[in-house]
């Protein structure tokens, strides 16, 4: 699938469900079976949503599961659905890094407000009942969820935008992270650096130790952040942006969801 077609799809407002009405709380990830591909002609991935980071609770369902590398964007349609998860393969034909990619998913619409710091939360998910008088808005959650494997040395096709919707540019290769090291990104929206973003930062090994977040960020005026993953393990980031949607979609605002799952190796 082409990524001008995956545009399309969403400014066609495709509506995907989340099976089982999962909560817009829920964060989306995905998960490969290896990071380094090296030899390797696929890769096993798993997609699912959680409130755990990478324990599966909620599968999640595209039609834009798609892999971007140096041989250019290739659909993902062989994909198994379980209760909990979906499973597919990517294929890594040749060298380079690959973007594995849940493409923008359009999930339920919901309702929202803005709470007295200016907030936008959303009804039933957030800070509880919402205040007397608050005004409600509808909103469309969009969520999507990348990883980066590379096969042999890496290369930099895969890293590049497509300047539509929110989307994260590693500045740092993702699969050359370090732990103790400083990792640079880019936040863009529609092409555009997006300044004042929050960016929450998990760590796995938080669900054995207790320390679930990693770090609590906001971009910058160029849109960048950075990330120093304290020790070795698989991270993931997880950026909300809600805002006025595009002419013509069929809900007033949209509230994006983008996360990025990494690994940072040991120095």
């Amino acid at each position: 699938m082409t990524r001008t077609k995956l545009t399309a799809a969403f400014l066609a407002g495709v509506m995907l469900a989340l099976n089982g009405g999962a909560a817009l709380a829920h964060q989306p990830y995905l998960r490969p079976n290896v990071f380094d591909a090296t030899g390797r002609d696929h890769v096993t991935v798993e997609a699912s949503f959680t409130e755990d980071v990478f324990a599966a609770e909620v599968v999640m369902r595209s039609d834009f599961f798609h892999v971007v590398g140096p041989n250019g964007d290739t659909p993902i349609s062989a994909v198994t659905y379980l209760r909990d998860l979906a499973v597919f393969e990517a294929a890594t034909p040749v060298d380079g890094t690959w973007r594995i990619s849940s493409g923008p998913r359009q999930g339920r619409t919901a309702q929202m407000y803005q709470n007295a710091a200016g907030d936008w939360k959303m009804v039933g998910e957030e800070d509880g009942t919402p205040p007397p008088g608050a005004a409600l808005v509808d909103v469309q959650s969009v969520t999507v969820a990348d990883v980066y494997v590379t096969r042999g040395a890496a290369s930099t096709e895969a890293l590049q935008p497509t300047g539509q919707g929110l989307e994260l540019k590693p500045i740092t290769h993702p699969n050359q992270i370090i732990a103790g090291e400083d990792a640079v990104f880019e936040l863009l929206l529609n092409g555009q650096p997006l300044a004042n973003a929050p960016v929450t930062v998990f760590r796995e090994a938080g669900r054995w130790d207790g320390r679930k977040v990693e770090a609590d960020l906001s971009t910058g005026p160029d849109g960048r952040f950075t990330i120093r993953a304290s020790d070795p393990g698989a991270y993931m980031t997880l950026i909300r942006h809600r805002m006025q949607a595009p002419a013509g979609s069929a809900v007033p605002y949209v509230s994006y969801s983008h996360t990025l799952t990494f690994v940072a190796e040991a120095g």
